[in-house]
Order: structure tokens, then C-alpha cells, then sequence
């Protein structure tokens, strides 16, 4: 059972025990309605008190149940709450650590609520694209008034519930229990005080017998749904959460309860919440390297070194500084040095301008923080990240110094961003030791980090990285060694058909606004910009040794050849302001391509926004394939949590593998060879993958 029942004199104390948060599945469903049945059909007993084993008082839905029958088989969580308000004896909530969606609706079910000091309480529901689907909507507002939760509903943040406690009016606890540690104790004594109140047969306190008004309710919620639509215009439920709290001001306490759960029954089916729920599995199944199990145990890391103090060293290095690990920079130069410090003093200080990192907090990160110009001084460290230039032969230089220096069992990581990290492996004498860690730019603002797994790299190493990542508030997916690993090898081809489709009749500007309608970030010219032209430029020319018959635009060269490196020179494919951001489309550009259509015979077409997004978004798809057939990732999942979380995929579709499933394999085939019959692009690279092909004759899809 996951519902254990204990019991204490008069009183039954019914723990949900399901870990590791008490999630709401079907057997912990079916406990609790067996054990309040068994409780209510015992004259011993007087009073029931419900609460939560271990670390949670309940987190809500199972996400282990995500999509499975066994999600809505009865008893479903309405039904348990239903039995829990007609118990005929008085059941009190004690709710401590975490009551979150579910957890917190069947909380508020009971007729009584004690709540713990330091207790998290929430309905992030909306955080899965969807509105709380258990009465949440409609007992909320009952308990802390409209406005209060009306926010909660449509932010989903967890609030304190001390904060909540101390609002005027509030309903929602009866009492704070004085510490964490006599919440039971304390419910126990109110579940006997209740008891004895309720002796006479006189009916037990119900939050949806409570009043739901809101005074000035037509204006309140034209205003709520004005402020929410700017907030949230690619999500449908944020504005559904505004419905369906007006509906429970509105309507019949019932009537209110069934509109609400026609409501997330509909926002289920939307393509939105299919792609918000499919990146809540997808991040944490991210963690999970297949053939390193909970036996494999990290190494303890209590140090960090990081060399090379450029924006890349000075980033990973606040990323350690900010989890409270010790860093020491390395530079060969001191004037190096002296920068790489200055930066980071000033992006922290940069935090405490706007209120966003306390005083105390940056000066005790900075306390953190060492420097030196000698490797002698980080011989103690447990990891050492090299960010130094990206070339084998500056890094062959450090790796072989790091091996001499390093103490045993010390972890020895790559920043590299396209480089063979089995070849920095092979320059020292622990390959097992060594390890990809790709962070991307700016390293202490983005959340991706690619783990680079090489043929040697040992799994307790993997697993120690993993750890690290979490601590350090990073998304960490596992790649395979190949040239641009998952992220940059995909981010080519989609580079490559930007070119393609400007040589074709597009201009910068049209494929950029095309696909930042779609919802990226940014659109690839305005990328290429911001990164640096030359880097791709550079990439290039090692591609025309290595990969002479693959087919690139020339137009990017021609670029960089007039020194129109980006935002740095103040000129790329689009012009800019001194000291300005803002992309200026360029007469000159759309000069040079002229020219270059006619050098090359191409007479411009009209291309539409659609073929511009399909052929972008599905050149990733195509490569995306072709790195699970070759092993590189582990599961389509991944490669959606690399692209949302490194490279600005829209986040309402799910990432490019999910997004595919959703317009359909069979679609995203046919139109690979419709664009493969295009004799200015690349035909052999448009041949469906063989999973494509495997996956569509099987009816299936990547995210199965």
C-alpha cells in the first residue's frame, strides 16, 4: 500500500508514503480511500489526520503516470477528495515540506489544515500548460480570496506558508504548527478538540461551503485577462485560469467543479501542453545515462580550477562561485588575469544594481575566488575545466600540463565546442579521468551544458559531472564524440540552409523574421552577428579539407571577406550603431548577394515564410536523426532539451524532435523530398534518415 495507516489513541493518522514526493498514482489513490473507509467504519476511532511520509506532504500527479490508463482510473483524485468531505469523521490536513497541484487540492478537501513552518504550497499546473484539474480553481479563491489566488493559479510559483498564513481573511491553515517537527502532534490535538465540537452530529466545515465573490469582479478580470495575455501569448492556459477562477465566483460551487475539469480536459489535447509536459519528462530523463545506475557513486568535488579567464573561463567560473564551490582561475599573463576578474566583479555588480544579488552574497562569492599564473596552485583541485582558445594545439599544450600536475582521481574537463575529445584524452596518461563539459555562451546565464562522453571516459566521472550540473543549476545532456557533438553539429546544416535560401531569392531580414515568428530566440543572421561571423567562417575552412564534397553558400565567406564579422565590427549582414543592438537591414549585403545570383546563374524566386521555417527547422530534424542512429545521443528527448535550453527553440513546441511528432513524420518526410528535388540546395543531404524512414513506415514517432 502507499498509504499506511497509524494509529494514535482515538485518532488515525493515514500517511501517504510514495517517494520520493508522495505523488498522487493510482495506489496511493486507492490507499487513501481504503484507509478513510476502514477509519469511518471504526467506533474506536474518533478523528482521522492525513499527512505525508518522508519529504513532502504530496507533490501531486504522479508524473510516473504521465499518459498511462492508470492516470484516470477511479479512483481518480476528484473521487478521493469527494470521499474525504463526506467522511462522517473530521479529517485534518497536516501539511508540511511541499504541497504542490494535487497535493495541495486534496489539502483542501479536508475540513481541517494545519500547516508547517517553511512549507511550500502551490498549483504550478499551469507550468504543464494546463489549469488545476481537481477543484483547485474553484476552493483556492475560497480560502485566500480572488485576487491571491488568482496569482498563485496563474503563476504557479510555490508561496511560503507563512506568507500565506498572515494574509487577512485567509482560510486555508486553521493553524501554523510551532515547528516542522510538532506539526503531527499538533494535528493530532486538533483532530480530538474538532472531535468533541462535532459530538452532536453538527455538520463539518467544507471549503466549497465557503463564499466566492470578488466586488468589483467584471473589471478585476478584464483587467487579469489583459495583464495575462501580454504575459502569456503562446500559452492558451495562463488566460483558461482567469476563466475558470471568474467561473467559481460566478457559478454554482459544482457547476464551477465541472466547467474547470472540461477545461483541462481540453487544454490536455492542445499542442502546447503536449510540448510543455513532454520538456517536463524530457528534463529528467536528461539526467539519466542509461548504463549508469544509482550504484555508480560521483567523486567528491570540493574544488574547482578553471583555465583561462576569458568570457567562457569568467562565466563557468561564476557558475561554481554562485553553488558556493571554490574556484581558482589560471591565466599565462597577468594583464589576463586582471580583465578576466574585473568582468566577473562586474556582471555581480551588475546584479546588485538591479536588486538582484544582495551585497553579502557577491562579496562572499568573490571570497570564493582565487587567481594565479602557475598550475602549481591548483594541484588540489577535484575538477579542472580548461577554456582556453579552440585549437588541438593550445589545448594538447594544457591537457599535457594537467596530467603532469593533477593529483590522482582529479576530473579534467574540455570546453571544446566542436573538438575530439577523445584526442584531448589521448594527451594524457587518465583518459579515463577526462571529460566534455561544453558550456555555451554566456556560460553564466545559459542553462545548457553538453557532456561529452569519450571511448574512455570513466562512468563515475559522468556521473560526478552530472551531480556538479544540477548543483550548479545547469541542464546537462550527454553527447558522443563527433565533430560539433549534438548542438553545433545540427546548427550547421541549419546554417547551411540559411545560406541556400538567400542565394534562392530571400533576404537576412525575411529569414530572420520568419523564423522568430515561428518563436526562436533569434533567426540565424542576427546570430551569426551577435556570435561572430568569422567563427563560422573559420569552421568552414577546416570543412573544405575535411569534407570537400560538402556544398556550403558562398555568401558568408564573400561577407567575411569584407570584415563584416557581426556586432563586434559593427557590421555583419546587417549594419549597426555604435554602442547599439538593433539589426539595420544593409543596401551593401543585399548588394554583395545580388551580384553573387549572378555570378552563379541563380534567377531570385519568392520564398515563402513557410518553406523558410520547414526547411530551417527540419534540416535540424534530419541531422537530429542521424545523431541517434550514430548513437551520439541517447533518446530524441535530449536533443530537445540541448535545443531548447542552448539554442532558442521555441519552448510551446517542445523542441525540434517533439515538434516534428506533432506536425507528423510522414509530413516532415515528403517534404525532406520535396526540398531534396531542389537543384540550388543540397539533394543528398534531404534523403530522409533511416529512422525517419524506419519511424514512418512503422507509424511511429520519436518521442514514442
Amino acid at each position: 500500500m502507499t498509504a499506511e495507516t497509524t494509529i494514535q489513541g482515538d485518532v488515525a493518522i493515514i500517511a501517504m508514503n510514495n517517494p520520493p514526493v508522495n505523488g498522487l498514482g493510482y495506489e496511493t489513490r486507492v490507499g487513501i480511500t481504503n484507509a478513510l473507509e476502514k477509519a469511518n467504519a471504526d467506533p474506536a476511532i474518533k478523528a482521522i489526520v492525513l499527512t505525508g511520509a518522508g519529504k513532502a506532504f504530496s507533490g501531486g500527479a504522479d508524473i510516473r503516470e504521465f499518459n498511462s490508463v492508470k492516470a484516470m482510473q477511479e479512483p481518480i483524485l476528484l473521487s478521493v477528495i469527494l470521499a474525504v468531505e463526506h467522511s462522517q469523521k473530521p479529517v485534518v490536513a497536516a501539511v508540511h515540506s511541499v504541497a504542490m497541484g494535487g497535493g495541495l487540492e486534496l489539502a483542501l478537501g479536508c475540513h481541517y489544515r494545519v500547516g508547517a513552518p517553511g512549507c511550500k504550497v502551490a498549483l504550478p499546473e499551469v507550468k504543464l500548460g494546463l489549469i488545476p484539474g481537481a477543484g483547485g480553481t474553484v476552493r483556492l479563491p475560497r480560502v485566500l480570496g480572488v485576487e491571491a489566488a488568482l496569482n498563485m493559479i496563474v503563476s504557479g510559483e510555490p508561496v511560503n506558508s507563512e506568507l500565506l498564513a498572515q494574509l487577512p481573511g485567509q482560510k486555508l491553515f486553521d493553524q501554523l504548527s510551532k515547528s516542522p517537527e510538532s506539526l503531527l502532534d499538533e494535528a493530532v490535538a486538533l483532530a480530538r478538540q474538532v472531535a468533541a465540537k462535532h459530538a452532536d452530529g453538527s455538520p463539518l466545515p467544507l471549503v466549497r461551503n465557503l463564499p466566492c465573490k470578488h466586488k468589483d469582479g467584471d473589471a478585476y478580470f478584464q483587467f487579469a485577462r489583459n495583464m495575462v495575455k501580454g504575459m502569456a501569448k503562446n500559452f492558451p492556459a495562463p488566460l483558461k485560469c482567469v476563466d475558470a477562477v471568474e467561473n467559481a465566483t460566478r457559478m454554482k460551487f459544482d457547476d464551477a467543479l465541472a466547467k474547470e475539469r472540461e477545461i483541462f480536459i481540453n487544454l490536455m489535447q492542445t499542442p502546447e501542453c503536449k510540448a510543455l509536459r513532454h520538456i517536463f519528462a524530457a528534463e529528467r530523463a536528461a539526467s539519466k545515462i542509461p548504463d549508469v545506475g544509482p550504484e555508480v557513486k560521483p567523486r567528491d568535488i570540493q574544488k574547482v580550477a578553471v583555465i583561462g579567464a576569458g568570457t567562457m573561463g569568467g562565466g563557468i567560473a561564476m557558475n561554481f562561485l554562485n553553488a558556493g564551490i571554490p574556484v581558482t582561475i589560471l591565466e599565462t599573463k597577468q594583464e589576463a588575469l586582471d580583465r578576466g576578474l574585473a568582468t566577473i566583479r562586474k556582471n555581480y555588480e551588475a546584479q546588485v544594481k538591479k536588486g538582484k544579488l544582495k551585497q553579502d552574497k557577491y562579496e562572499q562569492r568573490m571570497a570564493l575566488l582565487t587567481s594565479t599564473l602557475s598550475y602549481d596552485d591548483i594541484k588540489d583541485a577535484d575538477m579542472v575545466i580548461e577554456a582556453v582558445f579552440e585549437e588541438l594545439g593550445v589545448k594538447e599544450t594544457v591537457f599535457k600540463k594537467l596530467d603532469e600536475v593533477m593529483k590522482p582521481g582529479a576530473i579534467l574537463a574540455s570546453n571544446t565546442s566542436t573538438l575530439d575529445v577523445d584526442k584531448i584524452a589521448a594527451f594524457t596518461k587518465r583518459p579515463q579521468d577526462v571529460v566534455g563539459m561544453h558550456f555555451f555562451s554566456p556560460a553564466n546565464v545559459m542553462k545548457l551544458l553538453e557532456v561529452v562522453r569519450g571511448a574512455k571516459t570513466a562512468k563515475d566521472v559522468l556521473a560526478t559531472v552530472m551531480v556538479i550540473a544540477k548543483k550548479i543549476r545547469k541542464t546537462a545532456v550527454v553527447s558522443g564524440v563527433c565533430d560539433g557533438f549534438i548542438g553545433n553539429r545540427m546548427i550547421e546544416q541549419y546554417s547551411r540552409q540559411a545560406g541556400f535560401l538567400i542565394e534562392e531569392g530571400a533576404t537576412p531580414q525575411q529569414v530572420d523574421k520568419a523564423v522568430e515568428k515561428f518563436g526562436f530566440a533569434m533567426g540565424p543572421f542576427r546570430m551569426g552577428d551577435l556570435a561572430g561571423n568569422d567563427i563560422g567562417w573559420a569552421i568552414r575552412k577546416r570543412r573544405y579539407v575535411e569534407k570537400p564534397d560538402m556544398k556550403y553558400s558562398k555568401t558568408a565567406d564573400l561577407l567575411c571577406e569584407l570584415g563584416r564579422f557581426g556586432q563586434k565590427t559593427g557590421a555583419g549582414w546587417y549594419d549597426y550603431q555604435p554602442g547599439k543592438r538593433d539589426a539595420i537591414p544593409s543596401k551593401l549585403v543585399e548588394d554583395m548577394v545580388e551580384k553573387h545570383r549572378k555570378d552563379i546563374g541563380i534567377t531570385p524566386r519568392k520564398i515563402s515564410d513557410q518553406e523558410i521555417v520547414e526547411r530551417l527547422v527540419y534540416s535540424l530534424v534530419n541531422e537530429a536523426a542521424r545523431i541517434l542512429e550514430d548513437g551520439i545521443a541517447s533518446k530524441a528527448s535530449d536533443i530537445d532539451m540541448v535545443y531548447l535550453t542552448g539554442y532558442g527553440f521555441p519552448i510551446w513546441r517542445g523542441g525540434p524532435m517533439k515538434y516534428a511528432d506533432q506536425v507528423g513524420l510522414f509530413n516532415v518526410a515528403e517534404a525532406m523530398k520535396r526540398f531534396a528535388r531542389n537543384p540550388h540546395d543540397d539533394p543528398k543531404f534531404w534523403q530522409p534518415a533511416a529512422l525517419i524512414q524506419k519511424l514512418v513506415a512503422e507509424g511511429k514517432s520519436f518521442n514514442g
